[in-house]
C-alpha cells in the first residue's frame, strides 16, 4: 500500500477514535494532560487520545434511596425512618472533582442528616409534620453538597416504623380520645333534653287541661300494644274533687 493512502488510513481511524458522541442528557468533563480543562455540551467532539481524556456525567434527576435509620426522638421514642432524595447534578466538574463518589456521598449525608433532625423533635412532630422535617433535611442536605455540584430537588420521609409497644399504646390513647368525645357529646345532649322537658313542664303547668290531654295522648299511644298493660294516672284535680265530696257527704 503506498505510503500517502496508508497515512489517510491512519489518520482516518484517528479521527474515528477521537470522535466521541456526548448525548443530550450527559455533560463532558476533560482532562487534557491529567488537568481540568472544561466542560463538553452535548454532541461529537474530538477528544485526541493520550493527550486527553473525556468522562461523561449523567445530569438527569437521581433518586436515592435512604435506608431505615434507627433514630430516637426529641422523647426517647424510637423508631425506624426511611426516606428518599431527588438531586440532579449542576455541575459536572465539581461532582468529578470534588467528591470521589457523588452517589455514596448524598446518600450518607442524607442518613446523618435525617437522625440529627429527627432527634430534635418529638414522636408526634415528626407524625404530623413530615413535611417540615423533610424540609429541614432538605436544606441542609443542599446546603452541603452546593460544594459537590449537587442540587438536591426533593427530600420525602417514606415509612416511619414504630416499636409494636408503641403502637398499642398510640391505639389506647386514639380510642381513649373517641370515647371522651362521646361521652361529652352524650352529656350535651342530656342537657339540651332537660331544658326542653324543663320548658315543657312550664308549659304544661300554665296551661289548663294541658296535663289532661297529655295523659290521653299517653293512654291512646300505650293502647296501642295489646301486650302492653296499662296503668290509668288519675289527675291530682280529679283527687281532690273527690275528697272534697267525700267530706260534703260527712258533713251531712
Amino acid at each position: 500500500m503506498p505510503i500517502p493512502i496508508l497515512l489517510v488510513v491512519l489518520v482516518v481511524i484517528l479521527i474515528l477514535a477521537s470522535l466521541k458522541q456526548i448525548n443530550e442528557y450527559e455533560r463532558g468533563v476533560v482532562y487534557t494532560m491529567g488537568r481540568f480543562t472544561g466542560i463538553i455540551n452535548p454532541g461529537w467532539r474530538l477528544i485526541w487520545p493520550i493527550f486527553r481524556r473525556l468522562r461523561k456525567v449523567d445530569i438527569r434527576t437521581k433518586a436515592v434511596d435512604v435506608p431505615k435509620q434507627e433514630t430516637i426522638t426529641k422523647d426517647n421514642v424510637s423508631c425506624k425512618t426511611n426516606a428518599v432524595i431527588y438531586y440532579k447534578i449542576a455541575d459536572a466538574g465539581k461532582s468529578i472533582n470534588e467528591v470521589e463518589d457523588v452517589f455514596y456521598a448524598v446518600s450518607q449525608l442524607a442518613q446523618t442528616t435525617m437522625r440529627r433532625i429527627i432527634g430534635e423533635v418529638t414522636l408526634d412532630e415528626l407524625l404530623s409534620k413530615r413535611e417540615k422535617v423533610a424540609a429541614e433535611i432538605l436544606k441542609i442536605v443542599d446546603k452541603t453538597s452546593d460544594e459537590w455540584g449537587i442540587d438536591v430537588e426533593a427530600v420525602e420521609l417514606k415509612d416511619i416504623e414504630l416499636p409494636e409497644s408503641m403502637v398499642r399504646t398510640m391505639a389506647k390513647q386514639a380510642e381513649a380520645e373517641r370515647e371522651k368525645r362521646a361521652t361529652i357529646i352524650n352529656s350535651q345532649g342530656e342537657v339540651q333534653a332537660a331544658s326542653n322537658l324543663s320548658r315543657a313542664a312550664k308549659t304544661m303547668a300554665n296551661s289548663p287541661g294541658a296535663l289532661h290531654l297529655r295523659t290521653l295522648n299517653s293512654i291512646n299511644d300505650i293502647s296501642s300494644d295489646q301486650s302492653n298493660t296499662v296503668i290509668f294516672a288519675v289527675p291530682l284535680e280529679i283527687l281532690r274533687a273527690i275528697e272534697g265530696l267525700g267530706k260534703a257527704f260527712k258533713g251531712k
